[in-house]
């Protein structure tokens, strides 16, 4: 990679970082975009393997949101229950 290419792709890094930081989603997103698209423009065969593994990515991600969905709701029931009621279903 030229040493210009670098310089752009570690430039945008940053100001996305920052960005991020300080609370300036949209701005952060564009100045990371750039960055992904030097990088795509460099090497055009390792993204399109990723995009074409994005919809397992995707399926995998929903799956553990999913899980973290439900013991969530498993914490919050337990959290409402009395410690008479938690004897209860312990038999006691």
């Amino acid at each position: 990679m030229e040493s210009w290419k670098k310089a752009v792709v570690a430039a945008s890094v940053g100001a996305a970082t920052v960005l991020f930081l300080k609370r300036r989603n949209a701005a952060g997103v564009l100045a990371g975009g750039v960055a992904l698209a030097v990088l795509a423009a460099e090497y055009p065969e390792k993204f399109e393997n990723v995009r074409k593994q994005l919809p397992d990515y995707f399926d995998r991600g929903m799956q553990v949101m999913e899980m973290a969905a439900r013991a969530g709701k498993r914490i919050t029931e337990a959290a409402g229950q009395s410690a008479m009621d938690v004897w209860e279903e312990f038999g006691g």
